[in-house]
């Protein structure tokens, strides 16, 4: 029963629309020839699964911050931050999460606190696993005030194939961490810059899973993830 859940896991809201499309031009294709058809019938079942949202079990403490996207850490860079937060001499370690088109896109809140900026800025479409893809693409910054008084940014960056950010954060928004707040379609990046003193517990190439791994620990005094200084 456990292995069955794990497959027909709920699909995302923004995900109907999408899925329907795709079951419908699936219904033409089979009209047209069985073979396009059934290639039809595995690009829908494709399609529901790009969009399904497992529940996740999210640890709660304070000092932690919590992944908030499935894929793998592809940067761990000491740079500044985004330029539309306005503090262009502050420089954070980020660490980077390159989501692929088979990985879970909905994205979950790294930490508990309140939204200060939500700010959408137009941009390119560079491969998001590309290190200029967060000054040049399309992106969605969050500004995230913790209870402590500092704060971390995070970065929705659409990618190649992404065309769509979705972001439901408002400014005075405030969250818990592990909740939902939004998601790229069809394959992207997230960008989290960390608080200050915070020391990553992730190593380049390793997986992550929203909403329940941690990403950095700001008390911790050791980690395990080498930061590139830029």
């Amino acid at each position: 029963m456990r292995s069955i859940a794990s497959i027909f896991v709920p699909i995302h809201p923004e995900g109907y629309r999408f899925i329907g499309i795709f079951a419908v031009l699936d219904v033409v294709f089979f009209l047209i020839s069985p073979v396009l058809g059934w290639i039809g019938f595995v690009l829908t079942l494709w399609c529901a699964y790009f969009f399904r949202d497992p529940a996740r079990v999210t640890p709660q403490r304070d000092n932690w911050i919590i992944s908030p996207a499935d894929g793998v850490v592809n940067m761990i860079t000491e740079v500044a931050l985004p330029p539309e937060l306005g503090r262009p001499s502050e420089k954070r370690v980020r660490v980077s999460i390159f989501m692929n088109v088979f990985n879970c896109h909905v994205n979950r809140m790294p930490v508990s606190g309140t939204v200060v900026k939500s700010l959408y800025r137009t941009g390119q479409f560079l491969s998001a696993d590309l290190d200029k893809a967060s000054d040049a693409n399309e992106r969605h910054t969050m500004e995230i005030a913790l209870p402590d008084g500092s704060d971390i940014a995070v970065v929705q960056i659409a990618g190649l194939v992404a065309r769509r950010i979705v972001n439901y954060a408002s400014d005075g928004d405030s969250y818990t961490a592990g909740e939902r707040f939004g998601l790229i379609r069809f394959g992207s990046r997230l960008d989290v810059y960390l608080p200050e003193g915070a020391v990553p517990l992730v190593a380049l190439g390793q997986t992550a899973i929203a909403g329940e791994t941690i990403l950095a620990d700001v008390d911790s005094e050791q980690g395990i993830g080498e930061v590139v200084t830029q």
